[in-house]
């Protein structure tokens, strides 16, 4: 049992929470997904509720220790990397459900909650909880949180920062703050829990989420269209959220990235013929033969209209989830294609197509080795670009390539997976010398001894 406001010392800690210390236990805990090179933590801790993080951030301020916040280790920004000899916290058995609103929907969980978890357990219930993207099987909703993950569904509900009504974070020194709204209207001030969302970790340790619910969807009509152009995408986004106010995905892909994502997943093609651009887009609502049919009917005028050259519409949900997992199958392309670099830009949406085409003439130009593999989420303006096999020298010139575009164009390096250690060294080609000031303040403001998440996010 942990007294609170006691400072333990970390090696009494350590025995008290079962740290993990030996060797082949910390090894699953020395990298993220993201490729960042392996560094072995001190210790693992993996605390079950808010009084023991505090009382282990206590004893790592105490004792000036840095500290790396993990969630499922699925994160493509180096974020949840460690540093040899850091401690390391996982957040993977702080994963219960504390309350449920099943009347206001809404429902309070701890952070290590597995996002399919989280959907599963409120849908039985007819709730829905709408984040969702590849890893949403090993990714952990804290994680979520502090990266402000986007996915496939931005379009009708916004990042994750929409969908948080109030949390509970645990300061570098230990001392808690509670701010566990649970109403969608708060107008008392400064809305302090934004300072955290998208922190990656470097602000406060997330121990408590309230979250928003929304009713269950009876039914998802999907459809994967082929388009001639980007000029005619652009018009069918635009004609489609004209006329389904229940949009919920608008998935565009290049032909390269679905080629390559068919081959790596084993399948044919699904067209008979290679288009351009791909887009697979949702539409949500009741279990209703007239919204199929009004999805259908929508199809065929933009078939006439000559903005889409072929379509095919999935006959089960199984259909369904086939397309989508040439969609979702990035995080298994990646393996083709090491060593590799992922984007993750956001962008004008007037200036993404002329992007693209200069990006891809300069890698070609430069690097005829590696495949340009372009697909992303066009309503909410996210690109993602995976690119490779390079040597590992000419990495970090590739990257510098692509932020150039993307700075040119006055976009983001960063739509949805954060800074972390990768990105950290381009952030200016995205903030501006005053931004990164006040950052920094804030960051010297809550933990000034820097120890959580050190190296991260703020340029030195």
């Amino acid at each position: 049992m942990m007294q609170s406001g006691k400072t333990e010392s970390l090696d009494l800690l350590a025995q008290q929470l079962s740290a993990i210390r030996d060797p082949e236990g910390l090894q699953r805990y020395e990298q993220d997904f993201s490729g960042w090179k392996s560094a072995r933590p001190d210790m693992v801790f993996r605390p079950q509720t808010t009084d023991e993080v505090a009382a282990i951030l206590r004893a790592c301020s105490a004792e000036q220790r840095q500290v790396t916040v993990q969630g499922g280790l699925t994160g493509l920004a180096g974020g949840a990397s460690p540093d040899t000899a850091d401690v390391a916290i996982s957040m993977e058995r702080m994963n219960q459900v504390l309350e449920f609103d099943e009347v206001g929907g809404t429902i309070t969980v701890q952070p290590g909650m597995v996002l399919e978890k989280l959907c599963e357990h409120v849908e039985a219930a007819g709730w829905y909880f709408p984040l969702d993207f590849g890893a949403r099987g090993s990714c952990q909703v804290g994680g979520n949180v502090s990266t402000n993950a986007g996915g496939n569904r931005v379009l009708r509900y916004g990042t994750t920062r929409m969908l948080v009504l109030g949390m509970e974070v645990v300061l570098a020194d230990g001392r808690v703050l509670s701010m566990l709204n649970k109403g969608l209207k708060n107008n008392t001030g400064l809305d302090l829990k934004h300072l955290f969302i998208g922190a990656e970790g470097t602000l406060g340790v997330v121990t408590k989420l309230v979250l928003r619910l929304f009713p269950k969807p009876q039914a998802r009509y999907s459809a994967l269209v082929a388009a001639p152009s980007f000029s005619a995408v652009t018009q069918l986004l635009k004609a489609a959220r004209a006329a389904f106010a229940n949009l919920s995905s608008f998935e565009l892909m290049w032909h390269e990235y679905l080629s390559m994502a068919c081959k790596t997943i084993g399948r044919s093609e699904p067209f008979d013929q290679a288009y351009p651009l791909y887009v697979l887009l949702e539409t949500e609502g009741d279990l209703d033969v007239r919204a199929e049919e009004a999805l259908q009917e929508w199809l065929e005028a933009q078939l006439e209209k000559e903005l889409i050259s072929d379509v095919i519409l999935p006959q089960s949900s199984e259909q369904a989830a086939q397309l989508w997992h040439m969609r979702d199958a990035s995080g298994e392309i990646l393996k083709e294609l090491t060593p590799y670099v992922a984007f993750d830009v956001g962008l004008p949406m007037q200036h993404s197509e002329a992007f693209v085409q200069r990006v891809t003439q300069r890698l070609e130009q430069t690097y005829p080795q590696a495949h340009n593999l372009f697909f992303g989420h066009l309503g909410d303006g996210n690109l993602h670009l995976t690119t490779g096999p390079f040597a590992e020298e000419d990495l970090l010139a590739v990257e510098e390539l692509v932020y150039e575009e993307v700075a040119a164009v006055g976009g983001s390096i960063s739509a949805e997976h954060g800074i972390g250690r990768i990105k950290k060294p381009f952030l200016h080609f995205s903030r501006n010398e005053e931004e990164l000031a006040l950052m920094r303040q804030l960051k010297e403001l809550l933990d000034p001894q820097n120890i959580l998440n050190a190296g991260r996010v703020y340029p030195n």
